[in-house]
């Protein structure tokens, strides 16, 4: 009878550790970022997101864990022949994320591993079409074309490829060797090209500074013989209004002309007076003619004064 108890509780503290382990299995906590694939009796069954879940132990397996943060993905180095038969080594890198576990799953057997291989052959691809010259510099064009092919296809496999860089690109050495000594020339024949723009642009300013001289002499000169003109024509007007008015003069005064010769003939007899020689003798040529001009002028200033 004791036995049959103690068997009992034997059985019962089994059944109850039994228990305890099947609800313990039923207890699933998913980690965040994370998604688990529950399959149920061999069939999927649903995806588990971060949190606390149940499922129903010996009937639901976890069949894969995944991760939806972001992951990378190594390009290993490859030869790649460009368009121009140029061998070349180039590797990269590409960045994925997981969008759709269960198409993560089931869509392909490793979404890793094919997505090294699709980016290989792409790779190859993209910078076949290339020559070297537009692969060395359209890094950022080559990197989004390969992105666009791989993300494709991968979107059916319920990934998102989010990036692709290529790191390095390495070319022969005496490819190498001869772009430096291509590049070396072309600076070079830059800098002859900038030389002689300079001293074209130099020697054309200098024939406008010219120009620009000639001209401004020209329009001085111009301005000049306009001044002198004027001048003269001013000075002309004044000898011929002078003129009228000695005219009149000698029309209302007839001893107007005598007055005017005998001035100047004083004036001509003071200048020789003013001579510093001691021996000097001043005789007139005629000096009636002399003593009739002075005696014009008493007449003249005297007439002139009455009036």
């Amino acid at each position: 009878m004791e036995e049959s108890v103690l068997n009992m509780e034997i059985i019962s503290i089994a059944v109850i550790i039994a228990i305890g382990i099947i609800i313990i299995k039923g207890i699933v906590i998913v980690p965040q970022a994370h998604a688990y694939v529950i399959e149920r009796l061999g069939k999927y069954n649903q995806t588990l997101e971060g949190g606390f879940h149940i499922i129903i132990p010996i009937l639901d397996n976890i069949r894969i864990k995944l991760t939806k943060q972001e992951q990378m993905i190594d390009i290993p180095s490859q030869s790649v022949i460009t368009k121009d038969n140029v061998n070349i080594s180039v590797d990269g890198i590409i960045f994925i994320q997981v969008e759709d576990a269960k198409k993560a799953t089931y869509g392909i057997v490793n979404f890793k591993n094919a997505l090294a291989n699709l980016s290989t052959t792409t790779l190859r691809a993209e910078i076949g079409q290339l020559a070297l010259d537009e692969t060395l510099s359209s890094r950022d064009t080559l990197n989004r074309k390969i992105l666009t092919a791989i993300d494709e296809a991968s979107s059916k496999w319920g990934v998102k490829t989010m990036r692709v860089e290529l790191r390095d690109i390495s070319v022969p050495l005496e490819i190498e060797e001869a772009m430096n000594l291509e590049m070396k020339a072309e600076r070079e024949k830059r800098a002859i090209e900038l030389t002689a723009k300079a001293n074209k642009e130099a020697v054309i300013r200098e024939a406008e500074g010219e120009k620009a001289k000639t001209f401004l002499e020209a329009e001085a000169i111009e301005r000049m013989a306009d001044a002198s003109k004027y001048e003269q024509e001013k000075v002309a007007e004044g000898q011929q209004n002078a003129m009228l008015m000695i005219n009149s003069a000698m029309a209302n005064n007839p001893q107007a002309a005598e007055f005017l010769l005998a001035k100047d003939r004083v004036s001509a007899f003071n200048e020789l007076a003013k001579n510093p020689a001691k021996d000097k003798i001043i005789v007139p040529y005629e000096t009636t003619e002399l003593i009739g001009s002075l005696s014009i002028l008493k007449e003249f200033i005297t007439t002139r004064d009455k009036g």
